[in-house]
């Protein structure tokens, strides 16, 4: 597919290095788009959150109903009247 597109060729012919690198080349410019990226999910709110503020609540949720499952914690009954 990408063989027979004179763009997509173009464009990954201007990236240096296919002599000395080959495909390896392209592991710089990934390895800044993950950095930018999980920069984004530890800074960036989207609301009042971020990505991290959801996956520690999650996980924090998932254990409190593992200890329940498991007979550690016991919820409280409301006393008979």
């Amino acid at each position: 597919m990408f063989y027979r597109s004179k763009t997509i060729r173009g464009l990954l012919e201007i990236v240096p290095g296919k002599r000395r690198l080959g495909a390896y080349r392209f592991l710089p410019i990934f390895f800044c788009i993950g950095g930018v990226m999980e920069w984004i999910m530890i800074n960036v709110r989207i609301g009042k959150e971020t990505f991290y503020d959801v996956y520690r609540r999650k996980r924090s949720e998932r254990e409190y109903q593992q200890r329940i499952a498991d007979g550690l914690v016991v919820l409280d009954q409301p006393a008979a009247k």
